[in-house]
């Protein structure tokens, strides 16, 4: 393995807020319902200052780099005031700078109890939205146990325009309990006609850990589970929406922060069970936060992160997992550039799989055919 240089790879930020008015029965994220639905200012402040410490541990990983990008999620980040916002950008930026332009996405629900309007936190630095609607069928909304009504997902979205926001994902599920394939699509229809610039959809999947897991719902057969996604990716296409990864479809420019992730960038993490990723010299290390919020407000930063190096045999399919779901790929130079490796210790695997036309001829790219697409995960199987 050769020395990597983290100034060629691009550094992002993921923060945190672990806190929803409700757990979701199908959630198996780091969310913990909140008392009576609404942050206290004091829980709140205790918690930023800890971001701050947080990230105060991890400046020695930028290297020299700004701060491509920026994620808040959850939970529900919107729980958080727009001046808490303000007052943590400020104190992040003085540790590493942002880039000029820096893409700051903010997840928000809507209908919940949220502390300020969208308004304020666009004036706080946040410039793209990413809106937890998941359907705009009240009654599934409430089988998924969401708070919002039909009515609500679409007054959030055309707040988010009014208040000046430009960019505006919505994050749609569908296979959800009972759908038919005309509900399914009148949800795409719905985020489309009201104003989302680009859609996050992707197929209800039952995890371990869920009440969903522990009481099965009823859930479409596989040939209308086939149908809603033939025939939702002919419709976003004829909608103007290109998609450029497996769950990920724009009508504006792709996400950079989700763009960098899925090309094996960096990322730092801050916040309870937070997640990064950082590029030194000697190898490229995952590292975790604890989860339990009164466990990270307890703990000194120091105690509460658990770091791993990437093993050199686990280097290719941990690129391949994250790559390959571009539809365009990635250029072939970054594999040696962000792990390590030479791409050349791979030829036998990659010319099979382009014999086999599941992968893109092209030796400059790192690509699935529409055939190897289908078949992804049998495809990064081939790189464990």
């Amino acid at each position: 393995m050769s020395e990597l240089n983290p100034a060629l790879v691009p550094l992002s930020l993921y923060i945190h807020m672990p806190w929803c008015v409700r757990k979701c029965p199908y959630c198996d994220f780091n969310s913990h319902a909140v008392p009576d639905g609404k942050l206290s200012l004091d829980l709140e402040q205790e918690y930023l200052q800890a971001l701050v410490e947080d990230f105060k541990t991890q400046v020695g990983f930028a290297q020299g780099r700004e701060i491509h990008s920026v994620f808040i999620g959850g939970g529900t980040p919107s729980l958080i005031s727009a001046k808490g916002y303000q007052w943590l950008f400020a104190q992040l930026r003085v540790l590493i700078p942002f880039e000029a332009g820096c893409e700051i996405t903010l997840e928000a629900n809507p209908g919940t109890v949220e502390h300020d309007p969208f308004a304020g936190y666009l004036a706080a630095g946040i410039n793209r939205l990413s809106i937890g609607v998941q359907s705009f069928n009240t009654e599934h909304l409430k089988k998924l146990g969401r708070i919002h009504s039909n009515d609500d997902a679409i007054s959030a979205i055309g707040l988010a325009k009014e208040a000046g926001f430009e960019r505006i994902n919505v994050d749609l599920m569908h296979g959800l309990p009972e759908q038919t394939l005309a509900q399914a699509l009148l949800d795409l229809k719905l985020a489309v006609e009201n104003g989302a610039t680009h859609v996050s959809w992707y197929q209800l999947t039952i995890e371990p850990n869920t009440v969903f897991f522990r009481t099965q719902p009823v859930l479409p057969a596989d040939e209308v589970l086939e149908d809603i996604q033939e025939q939702g990716e002919v419709y976003l296409k004829a909608q103007g929406f290109i998609n450029y990864e497996v769950s990920a479809w724009r009508k504006e420019k792709p996400s950079a922060h989700n763009l960098n992730y899925w090309q094996f960038g960096d990322y730092l993490a801050i916040g309870a069970g937070a997640h990064g990723k950082v590029t030194q010299p000697d190898g490229v290390y995952r590292y975790q936060k604890t989860r339990l919020p009164k466990d990270y407000l307890a703990k000194v930063p120091a105690e509460h992160v658990q770091y791993r190096r990437i093993g050199l045999d686990e280097m290719p399919f941990e690129f391949m997992m994250n790559a390959l779901r571009l539809n365009n790929g990635v250029e072939a130079k970054l594999y040696a550039e962000r792990t390590g490796q030479s791409l050349e210790t791979l030829d036998p695997l990659l010319k099979s799989l382009r014999e086999r036309q599941l992968m893109e001829a092209d030796a400059n790219v790192l690509s699935c055919t529409a055939q190897g697409h289908i078949f992804l995960n049998s495809v990064l199987e081939e790189f464990l």
